[in-house]
């Protein structure tokens, strides 16, 4: 274990229901010994229930997370602020100080779900974008590189 202090990364996503939701656990799950994740949403909403199910197939819990609003993380050090869909990149508040702001854009499962016939084809985009986001979080900190 190092000395030096944890990477502090905030994933921002537009309801901070699925895709930051993801990150945020894969992050302090497989990489918690040297980054701290927190996430966020610009108009936040609830997480949702086919996320957690995808995540907890991966072997990590994020059933406990909340939604939160953006507003209260603003003003805080952060090494990083990541935004995962188009929305938050373009709605993302100035966040002060010698922060990296990246955008990395996922596809959004729940309007890939719309319509599907059944739960295991509507979870089918939760478990690929979750693959996406973990090859991502492994890949730290050169994913976050441009």
């Amino acid at each position: 274990m190092s000395d030096l202090p944890k990477k502090r990364i905030l994933y921002l996503c537009t309801g901070n229901s699925c895709r930051s939701q993801m990150a945020e656990g894969f992050t302090n799950a497989l990489r918690g010994g040297e980054f701290e994740a927190h996430s966020a949403g610009v108009a936040p909403g609830r997480v949702d229930p086919r996320a957690v199910k995808a995540m907890a197939e991966a072997g990590v819990d994020i059933a406990g997370q909340q939604s939160k609003a953006v507003d209260p993380f603003i003003g805080q050090d952060w090494d990083w602020v990541v935004t995962l869909c188009d929305n938050a990149n373009e709605a993302c508040p100035f966040f002060p100080g010698p922060v990296t702001r990246v955008h990395r854009g996922f596809d959004d499962p729940p309007l890939l779900a719309q319509g599907a016939a059944d739960e295991q084809e509507a979870l089918a985009p939760y478990r690929r974008v979750r693959e996406e986001i973990k090859a991502m979080v492994l890949g730290l900190p050169g994913s976050l590189q441009d």
